[in-house]
């Protein structure tokens, strides 16, 4: 039970702060194009990457810790449902330029920000 509960706090605290940089990246470069979700998942895969080699590899935190920060708060941050809905009504209006665009970034882009993640922790 105090692994769920863990979940749910990091979920928390996950998704204010996934609201809170899409906003800011909103206000920032507009809204024209889904910045905010490419910012955030890719901020979230540079995470996953060094905390896993960090909270996996290095670090002797408990199972609650990992599930908290891993599954909880990195789980809640990343929107790939947002960037799958973004791109579908990018689909939609007709923008597939754009649609195509945002899936090429962000799967090119997470990939790198995951395995830069993965190096960084490594490097530790």
């Amino acid at each position: 039970m105090s692994q769920l509960l863990a979940i749910a706090l990091g979920g928390a605290a996950g998704a204010v702060m996934r609201f809170m940089t899409s906003t800011g990246v909103h206000r920032l470069a507009g809204r024209d194009f889904p910045y905010g979700t490419l910012t955030v998942n890719v901020l979230g895969s540079l995470l996953m990457g060094f905390l896993y080699i960090l909270l996996i590899e290095r670090a002797s935190l408990s199972p609650e810790w990992r599930a908290m920060l891993l599954v909880g708060f990195l789980g809640a941050f990343t929107t790939f449902s947002t960037f799958s809905i973004e791109t579908l009504n990018l689909m939609e209006n007709g923008e597939l330029i754009k649609a195509g665009l945002n899936v090429l970034l962000s799967v090119s882009f997470c990939l790198l920000a995951a395995w830069l993640g993965i190096i960084a922790g490594r490097q530790l």
